[in-house]
């Protein structure tokens, strides 16, 4: 991946889990949802791994995720790092409207 492409990469998951995260934290009333949820999206995002898997034989599929995500490249991590990053903003701005005497649904 080139320059472009990864600054372009981590821009778009800034923003788009800032718009997620800011969506929903303003419909359920909440403040750091999307940050709590954010590791179990990437899971998803980089394991190969089905969810039940984790209930039927989670030894193997722990094993499997921390192969995984130690096989992530250094551009993955900023990607990913980018999207959290995003949903501690969303977090961040809700409070910042909520203090500020905007209310939200």
């Amino acid at each position: 991946m080139n320059l472009p492409q990864l600054v372009i990469s981590m821009v778009l998951f800034l923003i788009l889990f800032f718009g997620i995260g800011f969506l929903l934290n303003m419909v359920l009333r909440s403040t750091w949802i999307m940050a709590f949820f954010y590791p179990i999206i990437v899971v998803l995002i980089v394991d190969d791994v089905g969810f039940f898997d984790y209930f039927i034989s989670p030894q193997a599929s722990f094993m499997m995720l921390g192969s995984d995500l130690v096989a992530l490249q250094v551009v993955d991590v900023l990607v990913l790092t980018s999207g959290f990053i995003g949903a501690i903003i969303a977090g961040v701005v809700i409070k910042m409207l909520r203090v500020r005497g905007y209310q939200m649904f």
